[in-house]
């Protein structure tokens, strides 16, 4: 998928957290649906001590402009501005693919990538695991992704959250605006990502997973297995480092950031 920056959108909020020395090392950090910036990388913080951290909100959600539909082609060719002259790239979930897009569109201008339960799961759809995933989200949501009009955002948050044995945040305005924009959004799961110029690009690739043995049973089973097996895949294809964190599921540098913070500070700084 080739990307063409579009220089008319209104610029994305990125927070900077830098208590770093200047001239530190940049690190991008894009977040996954129904979340922001701040939020799903709170628990990195700490690292702003070492680098220059920019958390960017994707739009829809965070700081960042509205947009009608949410989609990871659109947020990388955000991040492919963003990158600038370099920078340490990060996704979290659906952030992971535009993370990937963005990488292979300017591999010269990532100095690593570290892609965090990416959930593209129809590249990895050889896998029978992922396969039999893909097979169950179609047949609940449908080819096209959408949660039906009669949905409330109050309610879509509790169903992604509550069936699955996870606290239901509460519904602040910042966190209904999320729920808005993630039932929107172009499914991630049904991504056809090219991973041949991921795997040609020589940057050093990381893809951390969780283990998922700690996760609600029905969690686990409608999509865990399956991200975990993604997960595996695409390190494989993409000649990436593959991690797991122990206790983890969808989310280890929240479950664990200091597991997760050991693995990118030593690979930022290598």
């Amino acid at each position: 998928m080739e990307l063409q920056p579009s220089e008319d959108r209104a610029p994305l909020h990125v927070t900077v957290w830098d208590g770093a020395t200047p001239g530190a090392p940049r690190a991008l950090l894009v977040h996954g649906t129904m979340s922001w910036g701040t939020r799903c990388f709170a628990g990195q913080r700490p690292l702003a001590e070492l680098f220059r951290l920019e958390l960017v909100d994707r739009r829809g959600f965070g700081d960042s402009p509205d947009i009608d539909h949410s989609d990871y082609a659109v947020d990388a060719e955000d991040l492919v501005q963003l990158l600038g002259t370099g920078a340490h790239l990060v996704g979290h979930s659906y952030g992971a693919a535009a993370a990937m897009l963005a990488a292979a569109a300017r591999p010269e201008a990532v100095r690593s990538l570290t892609l965090i339960e990416p959930s593209a799961l129809r590249t990895a759809a050889a896998d029978p695991v992922v396969a039999a995933a893909l097979t169950r989200i179609r047949a609940a949501f449908g080819e096209s992704g959408g949660t039906g009009p009669e949905v409330s955002p109050q309610e879509y948050l509790r169903r992604s959250t509550e069936p699955y044995g996870m606290p239901v945040p509460e519904p602040t305005p910042r966190m209904l605006r999320a729920v808005r924009s993630a039932m929107r959004e172009r499914p991630v799961w049904d991504a056809e990502l090219e991973l041949r110029p991921l795997a040609a690009a020589s940057l050093p690739k990381t893809v951390i997973n969780g283990t998922w043995e700690t996760a609600h049973p029905d969690y686990r089973e409608f999509t865990g297995r399956a991200l975990a097996a993604c997960g595996e895949y695409l390190a494989e294809a993409i000649g990436a480092r593959h991690v797991r964190i122990s206790g983890t599921d969808h989310s280890p540098h929240q479950d664990r950031p200091e597991v997760v913070n050991a693995i990118l500070t030593r690979l930022w700084q290598s």
